[in-house]
């Protein structure tokens, strides 16, 4: 049975738009549990100061799977473990395997070092993160930050195990590790909070952490390389991968430096600020799982195959491939998200101790994070496309100078908000907030969204001028997309006041009817406008649902 199960988990996944549709059903999988999650935490806590200290629990030890379990991470090792089975195919030596002892003992000894580091020097960084905080509630959270740190080296280890289920295109198997990790969490919430409060929720995490790595261990048992740690460790090898890696965990560190510094700054608002641009980011995370980071994984394996052999034009059409389906999906989506946000958000968090004003700055709080929605997949798209051609450097410092500017506006746009009235009026008149206190919040993520726009631009024109005659097609798609999604989010707009008369906005149903109608009628006129454009994506897609993932290897051209 073990074994039948295992066969069925791991089987092989052929193609880039098979791979992507997979892991993007997975992902939305994922992702409604996590909504389930965090409609849990809002139903129980509010939008207050006890989530607060909840998600900034996570800002230390995030840093540091940024900073350290990256060096281990899916889009570094890829390359190496490609080079090392095709030198057990030719030589028949077990390289593979050293290499895998070699990086896990060395990421071990690394990650328990600065994990203790962390662990004694805890109370200092926490008064970084969350200055204001005093007595017993500052105490809880040291306790809470210190928990966490066991997840990040669990989070590492799936990230080395995960590079042997891709590159050998186990996508199916590396996609279930997200549903039992937000599963666990959810049961730390329902199980363990009632007796234990917050800590048992972030058992509850630590134990999602844990599963997100064990699931994979059947199969990298059967093909006979589980992860060993050796003292005799290839440091030659190890440190070449660090060298590489290292540009590359500096670019990771970077969203999680944004974090800290967002953090920070909403720790000076209105008690439930933190909470608020937590719920809203995880909200706007959803799409951004299912098409950005699908289709950036999808790719990756093969990208890194193309270029390493030397095929770049392949290696340029499946990067535009890949650019064109996530601007056909993303767009329309930021749209109908932007238009049907408060239905979103009281459908998904609205109940209990979470409040109608916490769920009006959430929804203003989500429309600012998905306009960024569609730069946020693209500059996921390119990194991973950079590095699947070697080049480390030039994401990187782009990054950088991007995540400073991400860093610095949200500061600006609060101090602006304070020094001009009428700016911040605008803002809250826009988003039909100006009657509730605390709409400073929207300063973080209108400040995230404009960096990382910025950012994205900058990578596209980047990468046009690094790889000459790259992306042209996709221009055409950003132009048809764009009709598409002004149709759609214009018709869903019109179909939520003619839907008022029909049903009843004071319940769950009732909303969760007129926002459903409305997206599906924003839908089919974004369908309509398409097809008129005879758009290329759409007629793939139509070609692709049809067709059963396991049995069709290859759908479309590559």
């Amino acid at each position: 049975m073990v074994r039948r199960l295992v066969s069925i988990f791991s089987r092989e996944i052929s193609g880039v738009h098979n791979a992507a549709y997979l892991l993007g059903i997975f992902a939305f999988l994922s992702q409604c549990l996590a909504l389930v999650r965090d409609k849990l935490l809002a139903h129980q806590f509010g939008a207050g100061q006890t989530l607060d200290i909840y998600y900034a629990s996570f800002r230390i030890p995030d840093l540091i799977f940024a900073t350290v379990a990256s060096l281990v991470s899916i889009s570094v090792l890829i390359p190496f473990l490609a080079k090392a089975f095709e030198k057990d195919a030719e030589k028949g030596e077990a390289h593979t395997k050293q290499l895998i002892d070699t990086l896990f003992s060395g990421y071990m000894l690394l990650m328990i070092i600065v994990s203790m580091c962390a662990f004694l020097f805890m109370p200092y960084l926490s008064k970084f993160v969350m200055p204001g905080l005093e007595g017993s509630v500052y105490d809880e959270f040291i306790k809470l930050s210190r928990i966490l740190l066991l997840q990040p080296i669990a989070l590492g280890i799936s990230s080395l195990l995960g590079s042997l289920t891709q590159v050998t295109r186990r996508f199916f198997l590396y996609a279930l590790s997200p549903l039992f990790y937000n599963a666990a969490i959810i049961a730390g919430i329902m199980y363990l909070a009632p007796s234990l409060g917050l800590v048992g929720i972030i058992w509850g995490v630590v134990i999602g952490a844990v599963l997100h790595f064990a699931i994979q261990l059947p199969y990298i048992s059967s093909i006979n390389l589980l992860p060993a740690f050796t003292l005799h460790i290839r440091w030659k090898e190890f440190i070449e991968v660090i060298t590489l890696s290292l540009p590359r965990t500096l670019t990771l560190s970077l969203f999680s430096l944004e974090l800290i510094f967002i953090t920070l700054y909403a720790s000076y608002m209105q008690e439930g600020s933190i909470a608020i641009f937590n719920l809203a980011l995880n909200l706007q995370s959803v799409p951004f799982a299912i098409i950005g980071v699908s289709y950036s994984l999808a790719a990756f394996p093969t990208l890194s195959k193309l270029f390493s052999s030397g095929d770049k034009e392949k290696f340029l059409e499946h990067v535009e491939v890949a650019a064109r389906h996530i601007i056909f999906w993303a767009l329309p989506i930021t749209a109908l998200f932007i238009v049907l946000r408060a239905q979103i958000v009281r459908v998904i968090l609205g109940s209990g101790s979470f409040n109608w004003d916490d769920t009006r700055l959430t929804a203003a709080c989500l429309a600012l994070f998905t306009i960024s929605l569609i730069a946020q997949s693209l500059e996921l798209l390119f990194v991973r496309a950079y590095y699947a051609a070697g080049n480390t450097k030039k994401p990187l410092i782009i990054n950088v100078i991007f995540s400073v500017l991400t860093i610095v506006l949200p500061g600006i746009f609060i101090v602006l908000w304070k020094a001009l009235p009428t700016f911040g009026y605008f803002i809250e008149v826009l988003f039909k907030v100006q009657d509730i206190p605390g709409a400073v919040v929207l300063a973080l993520p209108l400040g995230f969204s404009i960096g990382t726009v910025c950012n994205a631009v900058v990578l596209w024109l980047a990468f046009r001028r690094s790889f000459k005659g790259a992306l042209d097609n996709a221009v055409k798609t950003l132009f048809q997309a764009f009709s598409g999604a002004v149709v759609a989010g214009f018709v869903a707009y019109l179909t939520l006041g003619a839907m008022l008369r029909f049903v009843d906005t004071e319940t769950t149903v009732g909303i969760f009817t007129q926002g459903f109608v409305a997206g599906i009628v924003g839908i089919l006129a974004a369908v309509g406008v398409l097809s008129l454009l005879r758009n290329p994506e759409l007629r793939e897609i139509m070609a692709i649902i049809p067709r059963r993932i396991f049995k069709e290897k290859n759908v479309i051209s590559e």
